[in-house]
């Protein structure tokens, strides 16, 4: 797993945590950073405080093109997945689109059902062709 692949894990592992924990994920991140066991990413970090400061506008984009799901019955591996993913997609411009989409894909197939891959890849592969007309 590369570099920015591992970072995209820790920083799912920490949207994740701060969720079930019901904590900022700030302040589940400054945790991680104090303990430094393992260290975190300076990407891990960049995704974490992006998907904190635009959660609103990320979970309005999530529910309003989620057909059929609601962010509340969605897995909580799945919201994460998608909350970091869109954050990644939609404001991280140096990283190309098809690779931030396969790179949450694979993580998806990975940690949650046999169905969020899909899920995950067509939503994600929405918003790509939205990002245009999108008002971030």
């Amino acid at each position: 797993m590369s570099a920015r692949g591992k970072a995209r894990r820790r920083a799912l592992d920490i949207l994740f945590e701060a969720e079930l924990r019901d904590q900022s994920a700030t302040s589940v991140l400054a945790e991680r950073v104090e303990r430094a066991e393992p260290p975190v990413n300076e990407y891990t970090t960049t995704l974490v405080e992006g998907v904190h400061r635009n959660r609103a506008r990320i979970d309005e984009l999530i529910s309003t093109y989620s057909e059929g799901w609601t962010l509340d019955r969605m897995p909580a591996v799945d919201r994460n997945l998608l909350r970091a993913g869109t954050y990644e997609l939609l404001w991280a411009d140096h990283v190309p689109e098809a690779v931030v989409i396969s790179e949450w894909v694979h993580l998806a197939s990975e940690l949650s059902t046999d169905e969020s891959p899909q899920f995950v890849n067509g939503l994600l592969a929405r918003f790509k062709q939205l990002k245009p007309s999108l008002a971030l």
